[in-house]
């Protein structure tokens, strides 16, 4: 076993002194350098909105008695859904989250839960997704934000073997057809989304 205050040896260059302990060269040189590379990762795979969802997500967290709850991440990600939630709904989302984590935390039978899906599933089964629609709202967007993420990135990478020189050149009656598509693919609901994920197969998480 190391000693971790003794100078550490290159079994390259064994007789040269490197001037650095063993903690210094495992600390800085090794667990540093791998974490510098992962998070030059994860700065290159997510964009700054994507880390800021990420990060507002997990305030709607039942871990350790929603301990990772904050009103003002939730706010901001209810900003992220213009389109499902109303100016109203939004100026009184700020009330509706207050009473939400009281009526959740003093409820024994959320004492326990650990993710998001078990916060789901009970919310429905204790009708307490009827007393909080909003939030019920905002956390099956959250919910469905991972499936949509993935089917997107997809259809990108779909869209990079299709969009060749010979697609190009395709005239009109193509444009047209992708025009309809675009129609139809906006009318969907995000219900309908969830209610077709959820029927796929069977699940042990109804959303």
């Amino acid at each position: 076993m190391l000693v971790m205050d003794e100078e550490f040896v290159d079994l390259r260059r064994p007789r040269k002194k490197t001037g650095v302990t063993n903690l210094h060269h495992y600390k800085v040189n090794c667990f540093y350098t791998v974490m510098d590379l992962q998070l030059q990762e994860l700065n290159d795979r997510f964009t700054e909105v994507n880390t800021d969802l990420l990060i507002c997500m997990a305030s709607l967290s039942p871990a350790n008695s929603f301990r990772q709850f904050d009103k003002s991440k939730l706010l901001r990600l209810v900003k992220f859904y213009p389109d499902d939630f109303s100016f109203g709904e939004r100026l009184s989302m700020e009330h509706h989250l207050g009473i939400y984590i009281d009526n959740i935390r003093n409820d024994e039978q959320f004492k326990n839960l650990k993710n998001l899906g078990d916060l789901s599933r009970l919310m429905v089964e204790t009708k307490k997704h009827l007393v909080h629609p909003l939030v019920y709202r905002l956390l099956k967007l959250v919910l469905t934000l991972h499936v949509a993420t993935a089917s997107v990135e997809r259809c990108f990478s779909a869209m990079k073997l299709v969009k060749t020189a010979t697609r190009n050149r395709i005239g009109d009656e193509f444009c047209l057809v992708c025009y309809i598509e675009k129609e139809l693919f906006e009318s969907v609901t995000n219900e309908t989304v969830v209610n077709r994920f959820q029927s796929m197969r069977e699940r042990r998480i109804h959303l």
